[in-house]
């Protein structure tokens, strides 16, 4: 990719004494040492390296006149240059292909590092806040690609409210359910405008990323994602082979119609006969107490025996095959006279409709992909299976914390000051190799220890003990 820059880096006058590879080196050398993404912080950087390798980062050279140190100037040139080229391609608030193809390499190369990698992922967005101003009466903005957006604040005190910037999504590996653990690291990026829906512009980026050869797997979302139209986030990504695994906005909870007499809730079919007060479950509360917990997965074991069960994967065209409860011996149903010899601890329906429906008439139904598809995923919502994979989510808000960590660089308004999407989306993605890198480093460490650090035994003194002591 280094060359490929350098080849395409515009020519003329002088030659350029500081290569591309150099410059991303430099940046990535600022935010190990936790400096802001500041060039003459990458400039200071550079120059404090030992002498071998400056010279073959060529930061000191040989010129006619005598040894040369690189100065600021020259670092601001290529860097003028650099971001001028994938300005060039930048449209709509987007970046371009180039742009695009560095940041995905970049997080490529830090994910190479690590012994382990999951597939499985974690996307989330989060607020960049540019260094300039929003444009005011009769005077511009110093930021032409930043735009206004939205942040909503969920710690105690903090309002939702607007920023002038951009939004940054990150795709987070996390591991299977039950699996060995895995390094969190952030596999794909991108940084757009506010103005461009965050969830429809991060599909291309998945699908780059199972294009290049990765395995689709689960894909981790909260209801910012699933809420947008199907044709926008779910369908193109159970067509490119993912599993979905994400919470649902309360406004696509509940039921949502019947397909062929069966009813739609919460993204699956159920038989008509279920009772309604069994559709009255819902997520269980941030903060349950074991006995709430108990109760809520009781109640969605005697919801599921209603549930009409999958006896086939999605084929290429996004149809599958379910089949009636009774059948399948989860209840006694009149309508099937096999389910009534049954232990009667299944549930019974006690009432059948006068017509069954197309579901009651049929041992199986083929259904179409356009029957939930908003929001149906792999494990049905709420249950017990769905919120333990969903619990996986939150490697996507350590990734975000971790950029925006006070102790370390913080992501916050100043922390670039360079204009531009180029400018943010290059100096983020250096960010993301250094945060990626030192995981890989703490995942390491972890399990090169046999087991948790011994606690050193404390010995407890009574207050008696002390009140007989001579002073």
């Amino acid at each position: 990719m280094a060359e490929r820059l350098e080849s395409a880096m515009p020519a003329g006058g002088r030659p350029r004494q500081l290569p591309v590879r150099s410059l991303l080196l430099g940046l990535m050398l600022a935010a190990a040492d936790d400096r802001p993404a500041h060039l003459t912080r990458a400039h200071r950087a550079l120059c404090s390296l030992p002498p071998p390798d400056r010279e073959r980062l060529q930061v000191s050279v040989v010129w006619r006149s005598g040894p040369h140190e690189l100065t600021y100037r020259q670092l601001e040139h290529t860097t003028r240059r650099l971001l001028g080229l994938f300005g060039a391609e930048c449209c709509e608030g987007g970046p371009g292909p180039l742009l695009v193809a560095v940041t995905d390499a970049l997080c490529e190369a830090s994910i190479r590092a690590s012994p382990v990698t999951g597939r499985d992922l974690a996307v989330d967005w989060t607020d960049v806040e540019t260094f300039a101003r929003p444009a005011s009466a009769g005077r511009a903005s110093a930021d032409p690609d930043a735009s206004f957006g939205h942040r909503r604040g969920d710690a105690p005190g903090q309002q939702h409210e607007l920023f002038f910037g951009y939004y940054a999504q990150f795709a987070t590996t996390v591991s299977e359910v039950g699996g060995p653990p895995v390094p969190e690291l952030v596999r794909r990026m991108l940084v757009t405008s506010c103005h461009l829906d965050p969830p429809p512009a991060f599909v291309p980026v998945l699908s780059r990323l199972w294009s290049s050869g990765a395995a689709p797997g689960d894909v981790l979302a909260d209801c910012g994602y699933s809420h947008r139209r199907p044709e926008q986030w779910a369908l193109p990504l159970r067509q490119m082979g993912d599993r979905l695994v994400q919470d649902l906005h309360p406004h696509d909870r509940g039921t949502k119609g019947t397909y062929g007499g069966a009813v739609i809730w919460n993204g699956e079919l159920y038989c008509p006969a279920t009772p309604r007060a069994l559709f009255d479950l819902g997520p269980l509360a941030r903060g349950a107490s074991g006995d709430e917990q108990a109760a809520h997965d009781r109640s969605f074991s005697e919801l599921s025996r209603y549930r009409l069960g999958r006896i086939s994967s999605d084929d290429g065209d996004g149809y599958h095959r379910v089949i009636c409860p009774a059948v399948a011996s989860k209840l006694r149903c009149p309508l099937r006279a096999s389910s009534m010899s049954l232990p009667y601890d299944r549930p019974e329906v006690t009432s059948p409709p006068d017509h069954p429906p197309t579901c009651c008439e049929r041992q199986t139904m083929t259904i179409p992909p356009q029957v939930a598809e908003k929001t149906a995923q792999r494990h049905p919502y709420p249950g017990p299976e769905w919120r333990r994979s969903y619990d996986r989510r939150s490697a996507a808000e350590r990734a975000n914390a971790t950029l925006k960590d006070p102790s370390r660089v913080s992501v916050e308004r100043g922390w670039c000051r360079l204009m531009g999407l180029p400018a943010m989306t290059l100096m983020l993605a250096c960010l993301v190799v250094v945060r990626n890198l030192r995981v890989i480093d703490s995942f390491e460490g972890s399990q090169r220890r046999p087991g948790p650090p011994a606690r050193r035994s404390r010995r407890r003194v009574s207050l008696a003990v002390l009140a007989q002591a001579p002073p």
